[in-house]
């Protein structure tokens, strides 16, 4: 099959730069990667090729150009998910992808050599490697995620939204109803009240925009706020569709996100964190 999405990750070292000057300074993975697609000028196809899982190409090789320029020293990154310029950044308007790749993989290897491994081999497949173990876990969740029933998963959103906040939340378990799988009440300070449908979307493959426009026609009159949550991605068309003008708009959480969400709350997910010893010989040469 045909590659439709051409660019490497040093390909999109500068368009990531300018992206996040344009957002100034700060931005979302999915604002980021939208003004960048907006950048390259790229096709509504070339956004959406997927790389691995339901992860996009262009999903993908930023995230690896966003560590890379992070490594540099440009960009930083809040367990939010925010990227941001750091002061250097700020100052950098382009850079040598050379240079760029040059630095980092030296510093990986001191980094490997301080920590008794040295790095055998491309570095960049190594880096590369490590940055594909990091989703690796968001890829298991889905992997499970899909191995579940439709109605267990109808329930685990249920369960999430509860997590999250809302009030009231019910499973509707009704056929031929719009695609509206459940409803809840998102309660703000305890004075203002939406109420919301959601649908539940147990794919593998992206969701289109016709999705999304059925689920809002079904929403009209019914809800002030409508979410889609799936284990899948949306496409481009979908996530402008969300978010068309003129129209009552539609919250996407996708399956990365999804993974993300129940790490946080800690649902079906433990996170261990491994105790890390520090020895301060200036200590013990005081005494």
């Amino acid at each position: 099959m045909k590659e439709l999405f051409k660019y490497k990750y040093d390909d999109l070292l500068n368009p990531t730069l300018t992206a996040l000057h344009q957002l100034g300074g700060s931005g979302t993975i999915e604002e980021i990667e939208e003004v960048v697609a907006k950048i390259l000028n790229l096709t509504d196809d070339q956004v959406n090729e997927i790389h691995r899982g339901n992860r996009s190409k262009l999903t993908y090789r930023l995230a690896w150009a966003r560590n890379y320029l992070k490594n540099y020293g440009l960009l930083e990154n809040s367990s939010r998910g925010v990227w941001a310029l750091t002061e250097k950044g700020s100052k950098t308007e382009k850079v040598n992808k050379e240079t760029v790749k040059k630095v980092v993989s030296a510093d990986y290897r001191k980094q490997k050599l301080l920590k008794g491994t040295i790095a055998k081999g491309n570095v960049e497949k190594a880096i590369e490697d490590e940055e594909i173990q990091s989703y690796s876990w968001q890829e298991k969740v889905i992997e499970t995620l899909l191995l579940i029933s439709p109605a267990a998963f109808e329930r685990l959103c249920q369960r999430l939204l509860r997590e999250l906040g809302f009030q009231n939340v019910e499973v509707t378990g009704r056929s031929n109803d719009g695609g509206i799988d459940g409803t809840g009440i998102l309660r703000l300070g305890g004075v203002l009240s939406f109420h919301v449908i959601f649908q539940a979307k147990r794919y593998k493959n992206s969701v289109s925009p016709s999705v999304v426009r059925d689920f809002r026609g079904a929403m009209v009159g019914r809800a002030d706020k409508g979410l889609i949550i799936t284990t899948a991605t949306f496409t481009r068309e979908a996530k402008r569709e969300a978010q068309r003008d003129g129209a009552p708009p539609i919250d996407l959480i996708d399956g990365n996100n999804l993974a993300e969400k129940l790490k946080e709350l800690r649902l079906g997910l433990e996170v261990e964190l491994v105790e890390k010893v520090k020895i301060k010989p200036e200590w013990f040469k005081s005494l």
